[in-house]
């Protein structure tokens, strides 16, 4: 395969919000996210924007409904269109989860799974994760590794 562009990473996701705008201040205080790209449209309307992870983490996050430039609509809808269902999760890895989960707590995050630490065999790997629900009802999982094949991660 051919390098990425320069600040993309090999796959990234999108997720859809009814207040984009609302979700991209929550995400940066939240969870840790930078902006790196923002584009209003018509009405402060998030046509499209870009929020970095680290060095190599990328999500996009926009306005339900497709954007005003398409002929037809997508159908891009918010987990609160749907009642709270969701058909993606989103996970990242942090480097104190704990840490990253009590942060996430006082800006507002539901946690739905508190810290645990799931081991998967002394030949795999044990990873320390929770999850938590954003107003909008996306869920995101946070990660960090704790043993790879039998080795702790320092």
């Amino acid at each position: 395969m051919k390098p990425t562009p320069a600040g993309w990473p090999r796959i990234s996701s999108s997720v859809f919000y009814d207040d984009a705008g609302a979700a991209i201040d929550w995400l940066c205080a939240a969870f840790g996210f930078e902006v790196r790209l923002r584009i209003e449209g018509e009405g402060g309307r998030i046509e499209h924007s870009e929020l970095t992870f680290g060095d190599d983490g990328l999500v996009m996050v926009s306005s339900s409904g497709g954007g005003s430039h398409r002929g037809a609509s997508m159908p891009l809808v918010s987990p609160r269109q749907l009642g709270g269902r969701s058909t993606q999760t989103l996970c990242l890895f942090v480097d104190d989860v704990d840490a990253h989960c009590e942060h996430a707590r006082a800006a507002g995050a539901s946690i739905a799974d508190e810290p645990t630490t799931n081991d998967y065999g002394e030949d795999y790997w044990a990873d320390r994760s929770y999850r938590a629900i954003d107003p909008e009802g996306h869920h995101w999982w946070f990660m960090q590794r704790m043993r790879t094949g039998g080795k702790p991660v320092a």
